[in-house]
């Protein structure tokens, strides 16, 4: 039987929900993986970070009317990095990171691309965290009280996100005087779309944006649909043609092993999992999942598809045949464990899995991950239908599927953006799942894309390591490059203007 999609994107939270909705929490848009988050040789230095200073600002609640309750304020946290800064004298530059659907302080702890530049440019840096995660939750309310509160999740929005981020930067500007030093967004994907629709909203503040994996063409029929498992499975079929064979094989054959009288308890003992299995689907949620990882954050030296292939194609097969060869690539990329799928049911989900679900079904209706014909895996093509239903039953909200492409634009990107957007650098990992939406070639001469065939997901602006290939290196040079031209040219206008 084929996955349900919603099975792939929706945590049920009832006990009387049925095994075959198990949590699987996809598509998601963290720009790392908590592997890379844990990896030592992928967290910035120390000395970097250590001088960072915590500020909390007071953010007003609803940018966008005039009520009494719109004038709440809440507590909005920001990191600054003052140490290489040169001075607003100097109009020295201002890096700000735009944090997307996590705490602020993950980014700062593997996101080093503006840390690591700052000495060259004597730039302020800024990391802001994203309203509603972290320690900028509004109201006064815990995380979970806020989502399960229908007005104070109401305010819970990119277009509030950005006005935040506006805020907060002239507050910095205004306070340190710096009323002519530029300042360069980044952010990586959903805080990549946030950085690029930010330098399109708000020019005036930003110079320019870094907007690492964004996929922006996601949105209402812009991408067709099926492009992101195709990727999943063109980075297997490119690591192994016997392995992408094996795994497209394997889902028939654990719906043949499940349908048997004993076969859960079959597929349970081969795949030693930590509990019985209740469904043949929760096997194959869990094996999706450890492949769109794979795909997704295929961080060099390692490249997680290769080793998953690895263990598929070096298995012994005996009476359990092609199982024992997924079972292998669980090992393989897992480690030597003495159990292996752990449930989610009785885990605690994180601000990331709960503030995305809401996101996703109040404007981040990105229906493009649907998976069809083309791929590794079994079809199961994005229902909008039910999709709608399902936010309306659990938010109360009908999700609006036009409205990111009505507010931000998409369709139409290089006629609309070559007329009017400028300085807004698109990074893409073509081993990334997200790059079949993401900008993958030069719009103008100031909005330059750079796909990196090796690359996954926000690779280049993670902090870089001494096993960084050469590829990477010079990609991050080129886009360091494009930053200095146009911090240049602006002080090349300045100066005009002033004389």
């Amino acid at each position: 039987m084929a996955l349900s999609w919603l099975s792939l994107i929706i945590l049920f939270i009832s006990s009387a929900s049925p095994v075959c909705a198990q949590k699987f929490d996809f598509p998601r848009l963290s720009l790392h993986h908590e592997k890379v988050f844990q990896d030592p040789d992928r967290r910035v230095q120390v000395s970097l970070i250590s001088h960072f200073k915590t500020f909390f600002f007071h953010q007003t609640l609803d940018h966008f009317n005039y009520r009494p309750e719109s004038y709440t304020t809440f507590k909005q946290r920001y990191l600054i990095s003052s140490k290489y800064w040169g001075g607003a004298n100097s109009s020295a530059p201002i890096f700000v990171y735009l944090g997307g659907e996590e705490p602020i302080d993950n980014d700062v702890n593997v996101v080093g691309f503006l840390n690591e530049n700052a000495a060259q440019f004597k730039a302020l840096v800024i990391y802001i965290e994203h309203r509603y995660y972290g320690k900028s939750i509004p109201l006064g309310m815990s995380f979970e009280e806020a989502l399960k509160d229908p007005n104070a999740r109401g305010y819970f929005s990119s277009s509030q996100a950005l006005a935040d981020y506006a805020a907060i930067i002239r507050h910095v500007k205004e306070k340190r005087k710096a009323k002519d030093c530029p300042v360069i967004v980044v952010g990586g994907s959903y805080a990549g779309m946030l950085a690029s629709w930010f330098r399109l909203k708000y020019p005036h503040l930003a110079l320019g944006a870094l907007a690492s994996s964004a996929p922006i063409l996601y949105f209402d029929g812009i991408t067709p649909q099926g492009g992101f498992f195709s990727v999943v499975t063109k980075d297997f079929k490119e690591a192994s043609k016997t392995c992408y064979q094996t795994i497209r094989d394997s889902w028939a054959e654990i719906d043949r092993v499940a349908s048997q009288p004993d076969g859960l308890s079959r597929l349970s003992k081969i795949f030693k999992t930590c509990r019985p299995l209740e469904s043949g689907d929760e096997l194959k949620n869990y094996l999706i999942d450890e492949y769109v990882r794979a795909a997704q954050y295929d961080v060099p030296p390692t490249y997680p598809v290769e080793v998953i292939c690895g263990g598929i194609d070096g298995a012994n097969a005996s009476k359990n045949g092609i199982l024992e060869k997924i079972f292998a690539g669980v090992v393989a990329i897992s480690g030597n464990s003495s159990c292996y799928i752990v449930s989610p049911n009785g885990t605690t989900p994180s601000q990331t899995q709960l503030g995305w679900r809401w996101q996703r079904c109040s404007e981040m209706v990105m229906g493009d991950e649907g998976i069809t014909n083309n791929s590794m895996f079994q079809p199961d093509p994005f229902n909008m239908s039910n999709f709608i239903d399902h936010c309306n039953r659990s938010y109360g909200v009908v999700p609006r599927p036009h409205w990111i492409t009505t507010y931000y634009g998409g369709h139409d990107t290089k006629q609309v953006l070559r007329r009017f957007g400028s300085n807004i650098i698109f990074s893409n990992g073509l081993r990334d799942p997200y790059s079949s939406g993401g900008v993958l070639k030069n719009i103008s001469d100031t909005i330059v894309a750079f796909p990196t065939r090796k690359g996954s997901h926000c690779l280049d602006i993670l902090s870089a390591s001494q096993d960084d290939p050469s590829w990477l290196v010079r990609q991050r040079k080129k886009e360091i490059e494009v930053i200095k031209g146009w911090i240049t040219k602006y002080y090349a206008d300045l100066l005009a203007l002033k004389q």
